[in-house]
């Protein structure tokens, strides 16, 4: 803040890294190449001093005062001067640095009415950020079709009126993405082609809902994948799984998620999935299956495994302990709601850390002598029915 107006002197700067507010108007040099933001769009003690003082004089006189008509009047009108000089922030951005190739906002906070339609003039950008804004629209400019040159593209943006976002269909023109980060919630009104983006490196919030899943059949780069909310694939030959291709066909893929709050996913399906990851060494499932996969659906390449909320009925350690380089397990809230567990032999050879937390049902839990030899971490938490620990532990000599 303190050199802000040295700015307009410097017209030669390629980069500038805000960690504090500052209207970037006083910013002259047309050939930026990066803005990067490390604090809220605009404050809030920033939104006060964008009134007039005598609007800031009024208001602070009659706070408190809700049934002053006058009041609401004069708010509302602040609120539309602070929309106003929100939107020409942005409209500055878009018209001025028109070599931008960086973009990113790392704190969020309200950014006002919606994302204009201008952004499509920097054409350069390879990378966006707009992670954690808020805007009062749910709706993105078809405008972003324009940044073809974009490699890293984060939407993970919100709605203060509505609970989803609509993201018009133009991604597929962006054939240089490499890492893609769509809303949580996406409108039912969008459908999103995604098949010509083989270049793809990292996918999350991907949903069948609003995506096609035949899609990641192309992505052949692809090495994380997030998929969020129903996992379903009508589209394919669900009668007989076995006969249509691999959904995913990257050898690179290393992570996959699936969370879904709202309800089951078929495990048919989720076999299918899993089949064709031959290569994931990390694996998060957060939805209900009730059963796990059988163990030849599960990559032998396994080393960290997170299960939440998966209401497991049969003790998973069956399934698990096959897996040879498993090196962090993590079983969280109702991942498994049976009464009992067993670490028998030698299972779990290699693993170094397991946490416990939440499985409310559980009441005895058995490790063998020899079970968990490379233990090194060991976290358990809110297992209220768990009569006491395993006696095998004391055979743990790697426990730090």
């Amino acid at each position: 803040q303190s050199n802000a107006c040295q700015l307009s002197t410097i017209g030669r700067v390629r980069r500038v890294s805000a960690n504090n507010f500052f209207w970037i108007q006083c910013i002259k040099s047309p050939r930026l190449r990066s803005l990067l933001f490390f604090e809220e769009f605009v404050p809030e003690e920033e939104m006060e001093k964008a009134l007039p003082l005598t609007m800031q004089s009024y208001i602070n006189n009659h706070d408190g005062e809700s049934n002053n008509p006058l009041l609401l009047f004069v708010l509302l009108l602040g609120f539309s001067v602070i929309l106003t000089k929100m939107r020409g922030l942005w409209k500055y951005m878009f018209n001025n640095f028109n070599f931008l190739r960086v973009l990113d906002y790392d704190r969020g906070g309200v950014a006002g009415c919606k994302l204009p339609n201008d952004i499509g003039k920097l054409i350069h950008l390879r990378f966006l950020g707009l992670s954690g804004l808020d805007f009062f629209s749910s709706k993105l400019p078809s405008s972003l079709g324009n940044l073809r040159c974009l490699q890293t593209l984060d939407l993970r943006i919100e709605s203060i009126c509505s609970d989803s976002i609509h993201v018009p269909n133009v991604l597929w023109r962006m054939q240089q993405l490499r890492h893609l980060y769509l809303p949580e919630e996406c409108n039912r009104k969008t459908k999103l082609k995604l098949g010509t983006l083989r270049n793809l490196q990292t996918l999350v919030n991907f949903n069948t809902k609003n995506c096609y899943v035949k899609d990641l059949i192309n992505m052949t780069n692809i090495r994380e994948l997030e998929i969020r909310g129903p996992f379903n694939i009508e589209d394919f030959n669900t009668k007989e799984l076995d006969k249509n291709p691999p959904i995913i066909q990257s050898k690179y893929l290393h992570s996959l998620s699936i969370i879904n709050d709202e309800g089951r996913i078929d495990p048919r399906h989720l076999a299918h999935l899993l089949l064709s990851c031959e290569n994931i060494s990390k694996l998060r499932l957060d939805v209900e299956i009730r059963r796990l996969p059988e163990y030849h659906h599960l990559s032998s390449n396994l080393a960290y495994i997170k299960l939440r909320r998966c209401k497991l009925e049969e003790d998973p350690m069956l399934t698990l302990e096959k897996l040879l380089y498993l090196r962090m397990l993590e079983l969280h809230e109702e991942a498994f709601i049976g009464k009992e567990m067993f670490c028998c032999g030698q299972a779990f050879a290699k693993l170094e850390s397991l946490s416990l937390k939440g499985l409310n049902n559980l009441e005895e839990w058995k490790v063998g002598e020899e079970a968990m030899a490379s233990l090194q971490r060991l976290e358990i938490q809110k297992c209220r029915r768990l009569k006491k620990l395993p006696d095998g532990l004391r055979f743990i000599a790697t426990l730090q």
